[in-house]
């Protein structure tokens, strides 16, 4: 498959496995990267999972579910991504950790390989200052869950060579998703636009302009969403998504970017949405009214 026959995939958390996933059942070879070999396990047990359940409901063949898990090859050791020609980096959403790892596998592969990471509001460019010949670096945003969402943002940074972007658009298209190429601003394109309108969702609901139930129905029909805001922020975490607006309140000083003070309380008690049990849907009325 075009220029990337070995993508190495740093990170079995929820966003590396899928991302695994995705580029082992378009057929191509993936070495999953993590910190210690019961995270290994872990990670590629939940991958299982993912496609037992897709068997049971009809969506993925028994046989594309076994050549899928054939093609992903777990590892703790960062040494045996020598060969990959792609690596995704997919660790923990924080600078310096990203930056240390990036120039780990600057380390540990051939200066040919592209190098990617999957940050959802980080600067490439700034993460691509940590790795020698930063020209090979670029942003391939996924969405959560990476085997259900289409799109893949390809970002360039200011460093990104040209060739690299476009071999990135195609190797999106090849694995099935639909690549769109943005430019590395906060939030990239989608996050850009969703991070204030759902930080007006919350100060509105803080403002009691309405139920959270109310809320959401309103704009999946009035807007045609699939999905309420509320409901969204309980899917990809409370905590997640204040992260996110929070790192591009701080790189533009934008107010939009601002995150509302319910939201930044919410987080510190713990409601964290689905993943702690407790968020805007979750939890029951008590949670609601705690949360006011």
């Amino acid at each position: 498959m075009g220029a990337f026959r070995t993508v190495a995939v740093l990170g079995l958390g929820l966003m590396g496995r899928g991302i695994a996933q995705v580029v082992a059942q378009a057929g191509v070879r993936v070495i999953a990267v993590e910190t210690d070999q019961d995270r290994v396990d872990t990670g590629l047990a939940a991958v299982a999972a993912f496609l037992d359940e897709g068997v049971r409901r009809g969506k993925v063949t028994a046989e594309q579910r076994a050549r899928t898990m054939e093609k992903i090859t777990g590892t703790a050791v960062l040494a045996d991504i020598a060969e990959a020609d792609l690596v995704i980096e997919a660790v923990v959403e924080n600078r310096d950790a990203k930056r240390e790892v990036l120039a780990a596998v600057a380390a540990a592969v051939g200066p040919k390989a592209v190098i990617a990471s999957n940050t959802s509001a980080l600067s490439v460019t700034d993460l691509a200052e940590a790795v020698p010949a930063p020209e090979r670096v670029a942003g391939l945003h996924f969405f959560n869950p990476a085997p259900l969402m289409p799109v893949v943002e390809v970002v360039a940074a200011l460093q990104t060579a040209r060739p690299v972007v476009e071999t990135l658009v195609e190797f999106v298209g090849e694995i099935g998703k639909t690549p769109v190429e943005v430019k590395d601003r906060p939030g990239f394109l989608v996050n850009r636009l969703l991070m204030p309108y759902l930080n007006d969702v919350v100060a509105e609901f803080d403002a009691d302009l309405a139920s959270a139930e109310d809320i959401d129905l309103a704009l999946k029909l009035g807007l045609g969403y699939r999905m309420g805001p509320l409901e969204l922020l309980d899917l990809i975490g409370l905590d997640t998504h204040h992260h996110a607006t929070t790192s591009a309140y701080e790189a533009t000083l934008d107010p939009q970017f601002a995150p509302p003070p319910l939201l930044t309380q919410m987080v510190a008690a713990g409601f964290h949405g689905r993943k702690t049990g407790r968020g805007f849907r979750l939890g029951g009325t008590d949670t609601q009214e705690a949360s006011r």
